[in-house]
């Protein structure tokens, strides 16, 4: 324990001895002493430094686990987890001016973050919508629409998974039925066909993820995501893209600059 300092228990602390023992850890994270990628002391150490159980040992780790602060790696120990840089999700995204660029929204923030955006598992297919998209896109549950699914990368890790839904009738036989949608992504795509954006609706609700999503973006034990439904409207009124996106929570700050009128 030379190399890492770690307070002693508080015999007179009614709180129990393995969320002390968690509480000393986190501390030692948060203030750096511990850096991301680093190994926690082992459970022997802990054992000897604090006097306790094994099971005390693992029952604070599983703590700073859930917390998703650690991960344990099976034949090595338990490190301190890395967290995917944080890309900024600002009000702004979507404006035209990325599409002119030649750059889809995820591409134009994160690069003018510093970060290397990359997209693969893209899959395309045509479908009958759910009863939601259906109801989102002003259409039947009989019509069909264009799938793209897709998973989002920043500097080689993943932190969000999206499937727009566009009208068949718009995209069939188009570049956005296509793996590479071109220069600006759909949104671009869908304003050379005629439909002229005019504004997006979201809206953002925090669950845990399923365990799909867990494997996607390789979450941590106790890392919640952003589950965000957005509308694309045209300037005449209609719905011409749903999309379906789930965002590790730990990779995003939901940043809006809002009008006061």
């Amino acid at each position: 324990m030379a190399e890492l300092p770690l307070p002693d228990l508080d015999p007179t602390s009614d709180r129990a001895v393995f969320r002390q023992i968690a509480d000393h850890i986190r501390h030692a994270i948060e203030q750096g002493t511990l850096a991301e990628g680093d190994k926690v002391p082992s459970e022997a150490q802990l054992m000897q430094h604090y006097g306790v159980a094994r099971m005390t040992i693992r029952n604070a780790l599983q703590v700073l686990q859930g917390e998703g602060l650690t991960v344990a790696e099976h034949g090595r120990g338990v490190f301190v987890r890395s967290h995917p840089p944080v890309r900024r999700l600002a009000s702004d995204r979507f404006a035209r001016r990325h599409r002119e660029q030649g750059k889809a929204a995820f591409i134009a923030e994160t690069e003018g973050a510093g970060g290397k955006p990359t997209v693969d598992s893209i899959k395309i297919t045509e479908e009958r919508p759910s009863a939601d998209v259906a109801e989102r896109l002003g259409i039947t549950s009989e019509d069909h629409v264009i799938a793209r699914s897709r998973r989002y990368l920043i500097n080689g890790q993943p932190v969000e998974t999206a499937v727009s839904y566009i009208p068949a009738e718009i995209a069939r036989a188009t570049r956005i039925a296509q793996p590479d949608s071109g220069p600006g992504g759909i949104y671009a795509r869908l304003e050379e066909l005629g439909y002229r954006l005019d504004h997006f609706v979201e809206e953002i609700r925090s669950r845990m993820p399923l365990r799909d999503e867990v494997r996607a973006l390789k979450l941590a034990p106790g890392v919640p995501v952003f589950h965000l439904a957005r509308t694309a409207y045209a300037i005449d009124g209609r719905a011409v893209e749903v999309c379906d996106t789930v965002m590790s929570s730990d990779a995003y700050v939901l940043s809006y600059e809002l009008p006061a009128r």
